[in-house]
């Protein structure tokens, strides 16, 4: 990766008169935004259709995208919406995603287009289908018998054949609910067909995008019903421990994510082509893949299933360079950045070295007074990205007003901050100076934002995944700002 730079912002977060960003217009200017501030990437957060609690990490499948995403403009211009259609209450508050109205409302106006559109463009449908024969079925499948049993998760669904996906059930429920199969395939076309196009937008303007591959797929998703023997569970197909992290500074309970964990014998016995093929699929996606939770890959935290928090687990040795190895090897041409953050060990770092990927660095980690941190950027080496701080921290200003005054004070004193230059524009140029490959930093440090634009607080029910850019917010005026800091530390020789 050559020295460049990157804005972090989920598309969720994008303007938009339909309640949540999308991939119409204003994906396109934010396009146009990066490119003109000599930016080089667009990362974002995970693209998947979300699930209970609306969290990106929690998606009913590792491949499809979200229909949230589809943009209903372009669906009007296609003749497959009308705008009267689309005067809908969509949330009152332009700066947050009401989920809840966006629920309610989304799939009935989607259904209204695909009914529109099936009989026209089935030739393109089906062909779309072919090609992702490998799992859109069973997705379109699973979301069909989701919407047959009431949106209830599948391990709660009456009909044990179908719940444990016994072949004479699928062929049953495939034909009875021909209907709603239609639907999610046809969703998924306009998905992907929006995106293509959008992508390569993107790379006409010289901007690559940085997608985020969670470690762990969802319980209630097509990928583990379709699919158990490539997790612990048992002969019910339920969880016998289940994903978290241990106990830290930031949460004395842990973190039980309630993710089911892989059989890593079962996949190492065909090559580990689970994984080859959501590389695969994921690569379709994005230029870059930054592989979250990279730890959890030498060794995972394993919580016994209904456990009432993640103190009980155990770390459990992972599949290390025998699955990076045969990553590396399929794909050469797909560029990966470990997310190495949490409970470091030498074999951690070990995996990382062997690995040969970039790992992060996160600026708000960086000035501990007591300890000297390797997160400080004089102790950098090249390959490394360089964040200021990630979805699940706080942006700048809040770190300000909430880290240890200690902590604020020697991050003043390390990068010469003053009134003059402002707090966070010192920092981010602290970041963009540093010896890292390459600089992100979300987009609600740019503009200077506090505590309510956090993206994400871990371990908190509530309140994430919510925090919307205005369109007045974006001007030409901090675009040429940016370009000017990405000039003068040498960050704009782009991919």
């Amino acid at each position: 990766m050559k020295r460049s730079c990157g804005i972090l912002l989920p598309i969720s977060a994008l303007p938009s008169p339909y309640g949540i960003g999308s991939l119409g217009k204003e994906a396109y200017e934010f396009v146009d935004f990066l490119a003109s501030a000599n930016q080089s990437w667009w990362q974002m957060l995970p693209v998947g259709p979300t699930s209970y609690g609306d969290s990106p990490y929690q998606s009913f499948s590792a491949y499809a995208g979200n229909p949230y995403f589809i943009d209903l403009d372009m669906l009007c211009e296609e003749d497959l919406l009308k705008k009267t259609e689309l005067q809908i209450d969509w949330g009152t508050d332009s700066t947050e995603v009401d989920y809840a109205k966006i629920y309610e409302h989304r799939f009935v106006v989607l259904e209204r287009a695909a009914e529109r559109g099936w009989e026209r463009d089935k030739a393109e449908v089906l062909r779309f289908a072919e090609t992702h024969s490998r799992w859109l079925p069973d997705y379109a499948l699973f979301m069909a018998l989701k919407r047959s049993f009431g949106m209830r998760p599948w391990t709660e669904w009456e009909d044990e054949d179908i719940r444990l996906h016994k072949e004479k059930a699928v062929i049953e429920y495939r034909k009875r609910l021909d209907k709603d199969i239609r639907l999610f395939t046809y969703i998924q076309y306009l998905f992907f067909k929006q995106w293509d196009t959008f992508r390569a937008y993107a790379k006409e303007k010289g901007i690559g995008i940085i997608g985020d591959l969670p470690i762990y797929v969802a319980m209630d998703s097509a990928d583990v019903w379709a699919d158990p023997k490539s997790f612990q569970l048992d002969e019910k197909n339920m969880p016998i421990e289940v994903a978290g992290v241990p106990p830290d500074y930031f949460c004395e309970d842990g973190q039980l994510w309630g993710n089911p964990l892989y059989d890593w014998d079962a996949m190492k016995k065909d090559g580990y082509g689970w994984w080859i093929r959501r590389i695969a699929g994921a690569s379709e996606l994005y230029d870059v893949l930054r592989i979250d939770h990279f730890r959890g890959l030498e060794s995972y935290w394993a919580v016994p299933y209904g456990a009432k928090n993640a103190k009980e687990g155990r770390w459990i040795k992972g599949p290390g360079m025998d699955l990076v190895g045969v990553l590396a090897n399929w794909f050469p041409n797909v560029q990966f950045i470990a997310e190495d953050l949490g409970f470091l060990t030498p074999e951690v770092h070990q995996l990382l070295e062997e690995s040969g990927l970039p790992g992060m660095k996160i600026l708000e980690f960086a000035f501990n007074p007591k300890e000297l941190s390797d997160y400080l950027p004089h102790t950098y080496r090249n390959n490394c990205v360089c964040y200021a701080g990630t979805h699940d921290n706080a942006p700048i200003m809040a770190w300000k007003d909430e880290a240890d005054p200690l902590e604020v004070a020697f991050a003043s004193q390390y990068f010469g901050l003053n009134a003059e230059e402002g707090f966070y524009w010192g920092m981010l140029r602290g970041g963009l100076s540093s010896t890292a490959d390459l600089f992100v930093a979300q987009m609600q440090d740019y503009l200077g934002l506090g505590a309510e634009s956090r993206m994400n607080t871990p371990s908190v029910l509530g309140g994430n995944w919510q925090w919307r850019l205005q369109k007045e917010q974006i001007t030409e005026e901090l675009a040429k700002k940016i370009a000017e800091l990405a000039h003068i530390f040498g960050r704009t020789s782009g991919r």
